[in-house]
C-alpha cells in the first residue's frame, strides 16, 4: 500500500511540476525539470545555455574586459549585428559614456526610472550609452543590454573620453 501511495504521490508531483516547466527523461529513467524564470526588471531569462551565449558580448576599456549580455530585442539584435565596434566614447554627467552611431537602430524607448552601473542603452535612435554609475532618471532609453559584473567599470572607463570595444564573445 505504501508503494502505491508513493507512486501516486510521485506521479501527481510530476504533473504539478510539469505545469511550471518541461519534463525530460534522463538516461536512468529519472525525470529532470527545466524551468524558465524572470529577471526582476521584466526581461525573460531562458534556461537554454545556447541561447544565452548567442547574446553574450565582451566589452573592453583599457586593459579591463567585461562580460555583457544583449537583450532579446530588435534594437539589441541590430546593435549585435554591428559588432565588433571600437568607439571613442565621450563623458557626460560623471555617470555615463556615449557615442553617436552613423546608423539609426530600432527604438523601443521607456523611462526606466533607475539606471544601474553597467547598463547599455540607446538614447534616441543612434546614441549608444554605457552607464558606470547607478542613479535615478526621468529620461527615456531603449535597453540594449547590461554588464554582468560592473564593479570595476568606473575605474576602467576613467574620466573624459575613452576607447571602448564591443565584440561578440
Amino acid at each position: 500500500m505504501e508503494k502505491i501511495f508513493a507512486m501516486f504521490f510521485s506521479a501527481v508531483s510530476a504533473l504539478i511540476l510539469a505545469s511550471c516547466g518541461t519534463l525530460q527523461d534522463t538516461a536512468e529513467g529519472e525525470i529532470a525539470l527545466s524551468v524558465t524564470s524572470q529577471f526582476s526588471d521584466g526581461f525573460l531569462e531562458t534556461s537554454a545555455q545556447e541561447e544565452i551565449s548567442m547574446n553574450k558580448i565582451k566589452i573592453t576599456a583599457g586593459d579591463k574586459s567585461f562580460t555583457a549580455f544583449l537583450y532579446d530585442s530588435d534594437a539589441a539584435s541590430a546593435f549585435g549585428e554591428m559588432l565588433p565596434l571600437t568607439l571613442d566614447m565621450s563623458e557626460l554627467n560623471g555617470n555615463e559614456k556615449y557615442f553617436y552611431l552613423s546608423n539609426d537602430l530600432p527604438v523601443n524607448s521607456e523611462r526606466p526610472d533607475k539606471i544601474n552601473s553597467g547598463d547599455i542603452m540607446l538614447y534616441g535612435s543612434s546614441c549608444v550609452v554605457l552607464f558606470y554609475d547607478t542613479f535615478d532618471t526621468s529620461y527615456s532609453y531603449t535597453r540594449l543590454g547590461y554588464i554582468e559584473d560592473a564593479s570595476e567599470l568606473s575605474a576602467a572607463l576613467g574620466s573624459g573620453e575613452v576607447r571602448v570595444t564591443f565584440e561578440k564573445k
